[in-house]
């Protein structure tokens, strides 16, 4: 590779169904297992060749993105990025096409609520032009699919298939040897108006290549995670904590607290006379008091006493008190008797 791997991450929607955490922060910075979920998604590209020189592309939308440039520059501080703005959600492609000064060379994409365990290492000596991540599901027709031939070549992206003979799902993961095809492809898509219910969609960008004989091939994913919606957000949350992002040997500050692993408590956070677990995630500053939680996900600074919370959501600096059941809440939130 002579110029840089770019990793690109298009983040610019506006995450409607997270709200109504996502009506005061990006879906990006949405807690999640220890973390925000663009920490994990940073994570995900870690075993990508020359890692630590990569050059990251953020397609940010035109509300909020100065919250994504200071979380990168608080906790990334050596990371190259670079920031492209999308002011109108016309599509995938128009996403790329906003960011196509910095597109050059080798690229990785994956959207921002996409989260798959994939060793990238690959891309060091891979041959064919484009490679799709895909993932065998029970029925494709939710999904957009990759059309193979007998030799494994890719011959087509198909968009929600009315039929279950592909089950490829594409998981919203690709490979460019060169991003300048792609936005040589999206230049033509645009020009002839490709596009379905006013969106310009990546398939159809990659379709063009693929007619114009670009080699495609598919590389298959075992783990694919969803951060786009709430349910799968929490499922997401369980999944991870139950694989590595549990850190109860860590957890010695908790003051009569009974603990159910799988749990991320945060350092910073105080828990007094409660009982948390299993699959609850708790942010820095957070202080929980004589309550129970379990499956929940906790953002930083809320306060939390008297109560038991189940499958719940809540956003940073909210405070609950004397409550019962299953709460989503989005940030600075009042919830008392």
């Amino acid at each position: 590779m002579n110029n840089p791997l770019k990793i690109v991450i298009p983040m610019a929607g506006f995450a409607t169904r997270l709200r109504p955490l996502t009506w005061s922060k990006p879906k990006p910075l949405i807690p999640l297992a220890g973390g925000v979920v663009l920490d994990h998604v940073m994570d995900m590209f870690r075993s990508a060749p020359n890692f630590d020189k990569a050059e990251f592309v953020f397609i940010l939308g035109p509300t909020m993105g100065d919250q994504i440039r200071d979380y990168m520059a608080m906790h990334y501080p050596g990371r190259h990025v670079n920031y492209a703005v999308q002011q109108e959600m016309i599509g995938q492609s128009d996403a790329f096409w906003q960011a196509r000064k910095f597109l050059h060379g080798p690229m990785l994409m994956a959207f921002a609520d996409t989260l798959i365990e994939k060793d990238f290492t690959f891309v060091k000596d891979e041959k064919k032009d484009i490679v799709a991540v895909v993932k065998p599901v029970p029925d494709p027709r939710r999904f957009g699919v990759a059309e193979v031939d007998v030799s494994g070549a890719v011959t087509k992206l198909i968009e929600k298939p009315q039929d279950m003979s592909n089950n490829l799902a594409l998981v919203g993961c690709y490979y460019f040897k060169e991003a300048e095809d792609l936005i040589a492809a999206i230049e033509e898509q645009m020009n002839k108006n490709i596009s379905l219910k006013g969106e310009f969609y990546l398939v159809d960008a990659v379709n063009i290549l693929l007619n114009r004989g670009f080699q495609m091939r598919t590389e298959r994913v075992d783990v694919w995670l969803d951060a786009g919606t709430i349910d799968a957000l929490m499922e997401t949350n369980r999944y991870m904590l139950e694989h590595g992002r549990d850190n109860i040997d860590k957890l010695t500050h908790l003051k009569d607290t009974a603990i159910i692993p799988p749990v991320n408590i945060h350092p910073d956070a105080k828990v007094i006379t409660s009982t948390l677990g299993p699959h609850v995630s708790i942010g820095a500053g957070s202080v929980v008091q004589d309550s129970k939680l379990n499956n929940a996900i906790i953002g930083q600074g809320t306060h939390i006493k008297e109560c038991k919370l189940n499958s719940s959501l809540v956003g940073d600096n909210v405070i609950i008190k004397g409550q019962t059941g299953q709460f989503i809440l989005g940030d600075n939130a009042q919830v008392t008797k």
